[in-house]
Formats: C-alpha cells, sequence, structure tokens
C-alpha cells in the first residue's frame, strides 16, 4: 500500500474534524443553514492552519444534496465523485499570468455539471501578476450566480487593495499548543504508537501553531523511534540541544566562568550543532525556567520529566527575575542577526561573552551603590 503523509491521511474531511478554526467554522456553518453564501472568500493566514482544508470542506458542504447539521453526507452524487468536476484547485505560484485567468473566466460561462456551485479554490493567490489581479478583479466582483470563488494566501499584504474590498475575508488562527497535543495524541493512538507526554508536547511546541508541521515532525519522530515516541527521541531528530546542556550552560553564564562557556560550545560546534538554533533552544530554556521559579503548578504547565525539572527548580533558586529577564532581552534580540551572519558560532560566543560583562559589572554597580547608601546612613557623607 502507498505510504501517505500523516498531514495528508489526517486531514478533515469535515467541519466537526477541524481544530483551532472554531471561529470560521462556526460562521461557514451558519451561512450554509441561513442559505447566505457569499460569492467570493479570502482565507488568509500562516501555512499548515486549515485554509486548503476548510476550502476544499466548504465547497463540497454548498454542493452536498444531504447536507446536515454542519456534516457533508458523502453518498450524494455530488460526494461520491471521485474528482468533482465542479470544484477547480488552482495553484496560483505556478498558474499566475493573465492567460490563466483568461482561461478561468472564458470556464465559467459554462453552468456546472452535477452541482448546485462551481468552486474555485485559487491557492497562494498573492503569487498572481499585476495583470492577472486585473484581468480578475471584474469577475470577482460579479461572478455567475452559480460560481463561488475561495483564495487562499499566507501574505495577505501582497494583494491589492481592489481585490481585498471585493472578499468575505477570513484571518485563520495559529492553533494552540494544548489543542495541537490533544490532536496528535489522538492521532498517535489511532496508530498505536507509545509516546511520552513530554514527547508529544515538543513535538506541538515545535509546531508553532501548524498543524501541518506539527504531525511532519512528529512522522519523522516515530519513524525514528520505531513507534515509540520518547522525548530523547525528538530531541535527537528535531536537532535540540539537551536541557542538561542548556542547564549547564546556564549556569556557567551565572558564574561567569568563561572558560567552561568556551569549552562547552567548542564541544558543541565539534558535533555540528547549529549555533542559531542553539540560540532559540538558550531562549526556550530561560522562558521554562522563569515559569519554573514563579508558578506554583510548572510541573503541569511544562510537562518535563521528573529529573529535568528539579535541575531546573535547583537552577532557578539561583537566579532572580531581572538576570533572566536581561539575559532573554540579549539572546531574544540576536535572532534576527543569525539570519545574515556567516559565523554562527563566534556571534554566539561573542553575544554570551558580552552578556557575561554586563553582568559583571552591573553587580559592581551595585555593590557600589550599596556601599554609598551604607555610608550615607553612618553620616560618612555631609
Amino acid at each position: 500500500m502507498e505510504h501517505q503523509a500523516l498531514y495528508r491521511r489526517f486531514r478533515p474531511q469535515n467541519f466537526d474534524e477541524v481544530i483551532g478554526q472554531e471561529h470560521i467554522v462556526t460562521t461557514l456553518t451558519n451561512q450554509i443553514k441561513n442559505n447566505q453564501i457569499s460569492h467570493a472568500y479570502l482565507f488568509s493566514g500562516t501555512r499548515g492552519t486549515g485554509k486548503t482544508s476548510i476550502a476544499k470542506i466548504f465547497a463540497k458542504a454548498i454542493n452536498c444534496m444531504e447536507y446536515s447539521d454542519g456534516r457533508i453526507c458523502g453518498k450524494c452524487p455530488a460526494c461520491m465523485a471521485k474528482d468533482n468536476l465542479d470544484i477547480f484547485e488552482i495553484d496560483a505560484a505556478s498558474n499566475n499570468g493573465v492567460d490563466n485567468i483568461r482561461d478561468l473566466k472564458e470556464s465559467i460561462v459554462y453552468p456546472p455539471t452535477v452541482s448546485k456551485y462551481k468552486v474555485y479554490i485559487i491557492d497562494e493567490v498573492h503569487m498572481l501578476s499585476e495583470s492577472a489581479f486585473n484581468a480578475l478583479l471584474k469577475t470577482l466582483e460579479e461572478p455567475p450566480q452559480y460560481v463561488v470563488f475561495i483564495l487562499a494566501t499566507t501574505e495577505i499584504q501582497k494583494l491589492p487593495q481592489t481585490i481585498l474590498s471585493r472578499l468575505v475575508r477570513f484571518d485563520f488562527r495559529l492553533v494552540a499548543p494544548d489543542v495541537l497535543e490533544k490532536h496528535l495524541k489522538s492521532i498517535l493512538d489511532t496508530l498505536n504508537v507509545r509516546y511520552e507526554d513530554s514527547a508529544v508536547k515538543l513535538i506541538a511546541s515545535l509546531g508553532e501553531g501548524s498543524v501541518r508541521d506539527t504531525l511532519s515532525i512528529a512522522e519523522s519522530c516515530i519513524a525514528f523511534s520505531n513507534d515509540n515516541l520518547t522525548y530523547e527521541s525528538v530531541l535527537d531528530v528535531a536537532g535540540i540541544t539537551s536541557k542538561e546542556i542548556l542547564a549547564d550552560l546556564t549556569s556557567y553564564i551565572l558564574d561567569r566562568d568563561i572558560s567552561k562557556v568556551l569549552e562547552l560550545l567548542k564541544d558543541l560546534s565539534d558535533k555540528g550543532k547549529s549555533f542559531a538554533q542553539l540560540n532559540k533552544d538558550l531562549v526556550s530554556y530561560l522562558r521554562d525556567l522563569s515559569i519554573v521559579k514563579n508558578c506554583s503548578n510548572a510541573a503541569n504547565m511544562l510537562l518535563l520529566p521528573e529529573d529535568i525539572l528539579k535541575q531546573m527548580l535547583n537552577l532557578s533558586q539561583r537566579v532572580d527575575n531581572p538576570t533572566i529577564v536581561k539575559i532573554l532581552s540579549k539572546l531574544s534580540s540576536m535572532e534576527q542577526e543569525f539570519r545574515y551572519t556567516q559565523d554562527a558560532k563566534s556571534l554566539f560566543e561573542i553575544s554570551v561573552l558580552s552578556l557575561m560583562d554586563e553582568t559583571d559589572k552591573i553587580e559592581q554597580l551595585e555593590t557600589k551603590i550599596k556601599e554609598m547608601e551604607s555610608k550615607l546612613i553612618a553620616g560618612e557623607y555631609p
């Protein structure tokens, strides 16, 4: 049997299978229920959040002859058609010329064959040329009654205002990590894959709000771990630095132990570690450290292995909140610079060393201020 990627195998086929976009699903189902179908829609948002999936579901739903309670029947002629001739999917990235839009305009004059509506789903519509947008403009404004356009884009800022003003716009949100976790666990249970909660949480975090990215990462991790998904296996696949190493690095920075910092970074470099990724990992670790330090329910929030959580708790007692914020601010500001540097290792080293120097100077200044305050109180200054 041909292998099918997880994100394709578990692509939602009905509105009630969509996750994280309840505001859009509710609006579209109400429009269908009240027979208030618009002639043109715009689905915008980050990759992997369900734009194309919902577009396909909506196209089937408005043509389903037995549609009821938000579900497509899957049995009527429109639903059973393997290749519905009344639903067109166009990739604007490879069909972005004015001639492609002219062909589209010629095809819409013909009524649907077996369905109520002819639906045109234009993906990555921002890739259309200026002349193509101009050719589409009039058709988009006054299409035949049986035509519905669904335009999808990840870069809405590239669409002309003349186009935007003619569309009903839906903004797709990033899917919350806890929703991704629940969805991924359901899939893993279906596949009979063993997993650790901490591993699933980490994969959901790496997905950064994208369902497709989350499932793609999960698929790689499942193959690597041989259907036994562990926290360590996800770290290995994703190339993320382990919490133990990050704890050591944080400890050396707090101790201002330059020798140990440089030794550790050299060891990571020798192992082929990406320093741009190391910077991200350290930022994430310090955020978690702040949670451990300040939140009583940190264990439930982070779902980390017990030994790692204990290690972080001990480390959190050595650092105050202002220091964590200062280090986070410095490292976060570096993320943009890693895109343009040709020597990420040196950039990271310089950042960390300057951070340690700043910490030392601040502590010296604080000591001096306290000494001056003590002398003032003792009356040693006029």
